[in-house]
């Protein structure tokens, strides 16, 4: 069971009330306020044993999920936490260095969508989703990555429809985002390419997806093969530490950001994130790895795509 943590009201916190001689472990869930991230964030107050912080943008709803996991007698602490703000994600940096001595398991679950007929242009829409899904998860992971304690666990939450934007991209985009030496600046220039060509109206000719809900599917594409890297860094420069970054698709889910049709609830979409983020100690698998129903997707392989995926 987790310690019961009780942090200041302001970004900044106080030490959370927990027995800090040891330096206990601590799991944190980005974007966890309601949907998918909540229900993590309860597995693992149920599940994980350390500290559970569950962080989210907007700092009075981000309170109300902790009293409401509070009245089902879990003890997460809350942290506020804007993936878009480097300043809010460092004070959230320095208080897990300061308070914990690093970060054992960490869950990047924040990110926006739109639905497929929103009137918002196509380019802010491009701007919007690439800033938060992709730029956003990589500061957090610029930023906390380096904390990661020995036999420490992280889970990116991204989509299979990271796979549709692949499968629709031209080859020559193909081969770039299935290329093993990729390096996380040379995707960051191609997120913001997209974007650009979204922008000046070019996207299909420059060999951009041609699909539904192609500004999310491409931010997604970005998640996968940034989890990609990053654990190809992970084994290279921390090989003794047995760090394992994965990342996974939680499906079609039953949330404010899948609508009311997703086949999935939010507790069955938690099970793969979950499972991921509490591989056992001695695991030296899945790393680098996409994960869908628990089982491994080879990227750029997927045989057979689910029917709720919108070409």
């Amino acid at each position: 069971m987790a310690h019961s943590l009780i942090c200041s009201p302001h970004s900044t916190p106080i030490a959370c009330q927990a027995a800090m001689s040891s330096a206990p472990r601590v799991a944190l869930v980005t974007g966890a306020n309601k949907g998918i991230g909540f229900a993590i964030t309860r597995d693992l107050c149920r599940q994980f044993s350390g500290d559970v912080v569950l962080t989210a943008r907007d700092e009075a709803r981000g309170r109300a999920a902790v009293q409401q996991l509070q009245a089902e007698g879990l003890t997460p602490c809350f942290h506020q936490l804007d993936i878009e703000d480097l300043q809010s994600i460092r004070v959230l940096r320095d208080f897990l260095r300061k308070e914990y001595k690093g970060l054992d398991v960490l869950v990047n679950n924040a990110g926006v969508a739109f639905d497929t007929g929103d009137p918002t242009p196509l380019h802010i829409q491009a701007e919007v989703t690439m800033k938060t899904n992709f730029f956003g998860t990589q500061a957090v992971c610029t930023e906390l990555l380096p904390l990661m304690k020995p036999q420490g666990r992280v889970v990116n939450v991204s989509s299979i429809m990271s796979f549709a934007a692949l499968k629709s991209c031209s080859p020559e985009l193909q081969q770039k985002f299935l290329n093993e030496t990729i390096t996380e600046e040379e995707l960051g220039v191609l997120m913001k390419k997209f974007v650009d060509d979204i922008k000046n109206g070019v996207h299909k000719e420059e060999g951009w997806p041609d699909i539904k809900l192609v500004t999310y599917a491409v931010s997604k594409m970005g998640v996968t093969v940034l989890s990609r890297i990053h654990a190809r860094n992970l084994s290279e420069q921390r090989r003794g530490d047995k760090i394992l970054l994965n990342a996974c698709c939680p499906g079609w889910v039953r949330t404010d950001m899948g609508g009311p049709k997703g086949i999935k609830s939010p507790e069955e979409a938690a099970e793969d994130p979950v499972y991921l983020a509490l591989l056992p100690s001695d695991a030296e698998r899945p790393h680098g790895d996409f994960l869908m129903e628990k089982k491994v997707e080879q990227w750029g392989l997927l045989s057979q795509f689910p029917s709720w995926v919108p070409f």
